[in-house]
């Protein structure tokens, strides 16, 4: 990868103060690109093998953010981790990769163009592993307490139990910092670790507003004047939501046909399922909101 090299001992102005706090701190980074990008940002992580809910949350919330001017840190991993980076650079803002391994052995290899764009765009591939480290299990998790500790919250969009993303976490009540999770369904593994983190106190993100509050309170960030939520009442109705029981269902979760079957016996009082379903579910396509998987399965679209 194309960037400047810096090295920040523990001593160095540019060393992140945030990062001389945490328990067992880093005694130099390996910092390729800007190392000014090292600020106390927004940590955004999730599941590897993330499913489209997740994928979308991290995308959605890393844009509100990184437009308001945090800057989102993640590990650069497939999935969540990806997609918050990229919410980042769409909006023209700021990110950091927390590497496992040297920034000269970049990993996962086929993210080193996402990497690129990132040192391009004026934030920071970063390592506390000299250039040529390999990455091996344990690295990762600890790069892992680095990207809790820098940032000043850690937002967990999608995690199960037992996980890396939930290790982070565990790094970031350790160092005291805030801690939020997006819900999930119950009925998928992939949500217990946000649902459990809820549980143990962590900051529910049930939609923008809570979202917009806590950046208020914790970055200083004001809402814009020109966004409103879904949900506020208009003439007695809540705007935005909808009379198809079949793309309400999708919009919480990927769906197969089986259950959707199942769910249409439940809604469609007198009418034949298979038609009833089968116009719904036509309905739900046609918004632009819910698709097909390669799967079969039906789920809401990542934005």
């Amino acid at each position: 990868m194309r960037g400047k090299k810096h090295v920040l001992e523990f001593n160095n102005d540019k060393f992140p103060e945030a990062l001389r706090q945490i328990p067992y701190p880093p005694k130099r980074l390996y910092c390729l690109g800007n190392p000014d990008a090292l600020t106390e940002g927004l940590a955004i992580v999730g599941a590897r093998r993330a499913t489209p809910y997740g994928l979308s949350c991290a995308k959605h919330f890393g844009e509100i953010a990184a437009r308001a001017g945090v800057t989102i840190i993640s590990g650069g991993a497939y999935g969540c981790d990806s997609e918050s980076h990229r919410a980042a650079l769409s909006v023209g803002g700021k990110t950091v990769v927390f590497l496992g391994g040297g920034c000269d052995k970049p990993y996962p290899v086929r993210n080193v163009n996402l990497y690129q764009d990132i040192i391009d765009s004026g934030g920071a591939i970063v390592s506390e592993n000299y250039w040529d480290c390999e990455s091996y299990k344990s690295s990762f998790l600890q790069r892992n307490r680095l990207i809790a500790g820098l940032a000043k919250a850690t937002l967990v969009v999608e995690a199960g139990v037992p996980s890396g993303t939930f290790t982070t976490a565990d790094f970031a009540i350790d160092a005291g910092k805030e801690l939020l999770a997006v819900p999930g369904p119950i009925t998928y593994s992939g949500s217990r670790g946000c649902n459990r983190l809820i549980y143990q106190g962590a900051i529910p993100v049930v939609d923008d507003d809570v979202f917009y509050d806590f950046l208020y309170t914790t970055y200083n960030v004001i809402r814009p004047s020109d966004i409103k939520t879904e949900q506020k009442v208009k003439h007695g109705e809540k705007v935005g939501q909808s009379n198809n029981p079949i793309l309400e269902a999708l919009s919480a979760q990927p769906i197969n046909m089986d259950q959707l079957y199942e769910f249409a016996k439940t809604q469609c009082g007198r009418e034949n399922p298979n038609v009833w379903l089968s116009k719904k579910l036509v309905e739900a396509e046609s918004s632009g909101k819910i698709t097909k998987y390669k799967n079969g399965m039906y789920g809401p679209v990542v934005r």
